[in-house]
């Protein structure tokens, strides 16, 4: 079985950067969203993530992002993908391809069944699909609020693209999230944070080591 491709999201600080790139994340991104714990400025993401250009896919996310900010984005960070995590159409997202340069990735707030009905609607127009928990009502983030959804909705599923599992996800139950989804890929944000948008190296290397080692963790490192 090949192994399971990691993006650690969120990071803002040359450390974790470094801690996401030698645990072998093969997506790093950055999240230019000003309400976000997470966010960081397009010109100063742009000189952190730099030093991973060689080492990992640089993804930009963004929410309902206009063209002013793509084009600041595409000038000062050149991602390779676009993480468009609000609620653009496909229509948009192959603006966003255009404008930008980069490829597309979409999340979907997935809660039942029935939320995996847009599914087709990406067909051909988005590089990869990002399967997020969907929020609370009421919330002003789209996502890393560390909520998880069912994993079982995506056992067996097969789909045009490599997908990412997202939501909820730690340490601890990274090996059972791919064990029970079958995800090639995972998204993890909060669950390797120490607090809200503080994120943790010792996190990061233990969710990156078990992925890859396939045991999950009985233990809980940080409090």
């Amino acid at each position: 079985m090949a192994m399971t491709l990691a993006k650690i999201c969120g990071l803002s600080e040359p450390a974790t950067l470094e801690a996401a790139l030698h645990g072998g994340a093969a997506y790093v991104g950055a999240v230019i969203f000003p309400k976000s714990p997470r966010h960081i400025p397009p010109q100063e993401a742009g000189y952190l993530f730099e030093r991973a250009r060689r080492h990992a896919r640089i993804v930009a996310v963004v929410v309902n992002p206009d063209d002013a900010l793509l084009a600041q984005i595409a000038l000062s960070l050149r991602p390779h993908f676009i993480q468009l995590h609000g609620d653009e159409t496909p229509q948009r997202a192959a603006e966003v391809r255009r404008l930008t340069g980069s490829g597309i990735i979409k999340a979907l707030p997935i809660h039942d069944e029935a939320d995996l009905a847009p599914v087709a609607d990406w067909d051909g127009v988005a590089d990869h699909l990002l399967f997020d928990a969907r929020v609370p009502a009421g919330s002003d983030l789209p996502g890393g609020v560390g909520a998880s959804f069912d994993w079982s909705l995506m056992t067996d599923r097969v789909l045009a693209a490599n997908w990412f599992l997202a939501g909820g996800l730690n340490p601890q139950n990274i090996a059972q999230a791919v064990q029970v989804s079958g995800a090639p890929m995972v998204d993890v944000s909060s669950g390797v944070e120490s607090a809200p948008g503080v994120k943790d190296v010792a996190l990061i290397r233990e969710f990156l080591g078990h992925l890859h080692s396939g045991r999950p963790h009985a233990k809980d490192c940080c409090s």
